[in-house]
């Protein structure tokens, strides 16, 4: 039996992103949970409002997508992870995602600016970088997906905890979906999401393809012939999860029990859905990506709660 959810914005359940004010004197304020390594360190939370407020003062259309002149420390996380990771990678990542990863060619060194990755990016695949302070509105979010536009954060996390963030950083942001989106079959796969927001109008049929999203994008497996491979960002870019995910239950591409399974967004995912090749993937969720509608979706919902 499945278990089943009520419709929830995944990306604010659980707080996925710290939330933002800006107050009236100018100054902005990033409100971490009270379990963020964080938490207590005044310089690291002075510092994420100031690059909050970078993206929050940012106006986009008109100015080049703003710099951020990171720390020795700032770097020294990326230097760090990318360290980490790129071993991990070598074992454990999908051959298409480690291909795009090579193509790509980010610094390990140092964090790169988005214009940066935007650059690199363009020739591959098409795909440009914008920043945000946080979180983006589902819609909003998914729309710049369709016309090839990644949000991402600036920030990084915090110093104390490299191997880890309660949040989407820059590391998961750019280490993560930016090798994806260097791949272009990924990336078709990414910007279909997006193409589908535009055409869907209940939020319903909206949740259903974030979720979707979240099962093979987010936390996709692949079996590469006899190997089981990861190519999600949230898995590539989690230096813990990366580590654990063949021991998840495992379970075959299901479009129903991808887009209705109950999911804990604060801890490592204990079900994952493996497509049997990346072709398997593409004609699955690329497929219902590209020709989802709110009636279809309704079905798939439908479906799901009756068998559960």
């Amino acid at each position: 039996m499945t278990d089943h959810k009520e419709v929830v914005d995944v990306f604010t359940e659980g707080q996925l992103y710290s939330p933002v004010t800006e107050h009236e004197d100018g100054s902005v304020e990033v409100h971490l949970a009270d379990t963020h390594p964080g938490r207590d360190d005044q310089e690291y939370l002075r510092r994420r409002g100031e690059i909050a407020g970078i993206a929050l003062r940012w106006d986009r259309g008109r100015e080049p997508v703003p710099t951020v002149t990171y720390t020795e420390d700032e770097h020294e996380v990326w230097r760090r992870v990318s360290d980490e990771l790129a071993p991990l990678h070598e074992l454990h990542a999908h051959p298409e995602y480690l291909a795009a990863k090579e193509r790509l060619a980010l610094p390990v060194d140092h964090v790169p600016q988005l214009h940066e990755v935007s650059e690199h990016l363009l020739p591959l695949t098409g795909w440009r970088y914008v920043c945000a302070p946080g979180l983006v509105p589902l819609r909003d979010f998914y729309a710049d997906l369709g016309g090839q536009t990644f949000n991402s954060t600036q920030y990084l996390r915090h110093g104390a905890e490299p191997l880890y963030t309660p949040e989407p950083d820059i590391i998961h942001e750019v280490i993560g979906h930016g090798n994806q989106l260097a791949s272009p079959r990924l990336a078709a796969i990414t910007e279909a999401a997006g193409a589908a927001s535009l055409r869907l109008e209940t939020d319903e049929a909206m949740q259903f393809v974030a979720d979707v999203f979240w099962f093979s994008i987010e936390f996709g497996v692949a079996y590469d012939g006899d190997d089981l491979k990861a190519y999600g960002a949230g898995i590539l870019s989690s230096f813990g999860e990366i580590q654990e995910y063949s021991s998840m239950e495992i379970r075959d591409l299901d479009l129903a029990d991808m887009g209705t399974l109950n999911y804990d967004i604060t801890k490592y995912q204990p079900v994952l859905f493996a497509a049997q090749s990346l072709g398997h993937l593409e004609d699955v969720v690329g497929g219902f990506f590209a020709t989802v509608t709110d009636e279809s979706a309704a079905s798939l919902r439908a479906g799901a709660a009756a068998a559960s």
